[in-house]
């Protein structure tokens, strides 16, 4: 569990977790949408009364009660809010989507828990998926971040083509994972505690040599993940954790 997250656990013995976007720590009261509410009610046969945590996803946990215990409108009052504080670094993995959308979601899911903050899908040259369901994709993350108890929901950013998403200004340090057999660095041994990072991740066919050479020419530093050939989706979880776990030393 990385550090940042740990204090509020120390406060509440939180078994379960739950998202509503539109709490603010001015509010006293709020109410779930219809859904949320059948399964708060019916299948998790909560009643009034019952203890519920909810985060909003930009780093608040609320301690709330059921007020009316309404499969319809379980409404809830406020007992209790925190704040927590956020890490001090900023994650960005701007990744090409999979032929198989279940890769991609495993990879949305596993980095959620890991503790991203920021995703991008980039359509490439030798991206053989170009359409691509962001709210399926939302959604994932949404259920990630409950089921890790995570209180800051990471941003997911609608796809972008490659030269477009290179044109875009970046904080920090930037990395560019590649296969291709050319001089390239350690990505662990690259970066830099407490720092901003974006990292991009090509499709199963690897970036094109057109693609590499314009995000030299951005800047990008060519790293390595390892000595093994790996997949789209397990390359972006490797690289994740390495961000993570170099600022949890």
């Amino acid at each position: 569990m990385p550090l940042w997250f740990q204090k509020l656990e120390l406060n509440f013995k939180i078994m379960q977790l739950f998202y509503n976007p539109s709490i603010t720590e001015t509010a006293t009261s709020f109410v779930f949408d219809k859904e949320e509410s059948k399964h708060i009610i019916k299948v998790l046969r909560k009643k009034e009364g019952d203890i519920l945590f909810v985060t909003n996803g930009l780093g608040f946990l609320f301690k709330t009660e059921i007020a009316l215990a309404s499969d319809s409108k379980c409404n809830v009052k406020i007992v209790s809010f925190k704040k927590q504080e956020g890490p001090k670094f900023h994650l960005h993995l701007a990744v090409a989507p999979t032929k198989m959308n279940e890769r991609y979601e495993w990879f949305l899911e596993k980095a959620t828990e890991i503790g991203i903050q920021e995703i991008t899908p980039i359509l490439c040259e030798h991206s053989e998926r170009k359409i691509i369901k962001t709210d399926r994709f939302q959604k994932i993350i949404e259920s990630a971040m409950k089921q890790s108890l995570h209180y800051y929901l990471p941003q997911l950013n609608e796809p972008i083509f490659f030269k477009d998403f290179l044109k875009k200004e970046f904080e920090g340090q930037k990395f560019l994972a590649h296969c291709e057999e050319t001089d390239k660095k350690s990505l662990k041994n690259e970066l830099k505690i407490n720092k901003n990072v974006t990292i991009l991740i090509g499709p199963e066919g690897d970036f094109s040599v057109k693609e590499i050479q314009l995000a030299l020419e951005n800047n990008f530093i060519p790293v390595s993940l390892g000595n093994t050939r790996l997949r789209t989706e397990t390359a972006a979880v490797i690289a994740c954790h390495s961000v993570v776990f170099k600022n949890e030393i």
